[in-house]
């Protein structure tokens, strides 16, 4: 910032048309009167051709409005369908409980549970069914935050 170059102006050019060319691209926030959150999440079982690990996605809303949003590579290979998208459901949660804090800091009460949508049926039986099965048992701690936070 001190010394620019003339490469430095180059780049500050690149970054000033990209801007210019995406002037019409962005979020819009609506006003809205029910400020409840809910969650989208989702993953890909073992999408990278390379590496064979699950990408996860989610999406946050508050009423209308989309305040966060997700998407990055698993930390390890799962081995099934189920274990990727219940990681995926995990890191939503996690996101879902500090929103749920920092909209109480900021005294946004949240009259309504939060409503997390995921499209694997295995793994919402898992998240509403006590028993840890002998198939399932490898990825319990995910389990046991899931159960909790469906619990609560």
């Amino acid at each position: 910032m001190h010394e620019p170059t003339v490469s430095d102006f180059g780049l500050l050019k690149r970054i000033l048309r990209y801007i210019k060319g995406t002037l019409h691209m962005g979020l819009y926030l609506r006003k809205s009167s029910n400020l409840s959150l809910s969650a989208y999440c989702d993953s890909d079982h073992a999408g990278c051709k390379k590496t064979r690990r699950s990408t996860t996605g989610f999406c946050v809303l508050l009423g209308p409005n989309l305040i966060s949003w997700s998407a990055r590579r698993q930390e390890t290979v799962s081995n099934s369908s189920t274990k990727a998208e219940y990681r995926a459901l995990t890191a939503t949660a996690h996101e879902i409980t500090w929103l749920s804090f920092l909209l109480r800091d900021l005294k946004i009460s949240q009259q309504f549970p939060t409503l997390l949508q995921c499209d694997n049926l295995s793994t919402v039986y898992l998240s509403t069914n006590p028993a840890l099965h002998k198939r399932s048992k490898h990825f319990d701690t995910d389990f046991h935050y899931i159960r909790e936070q469906v619990a609560l």
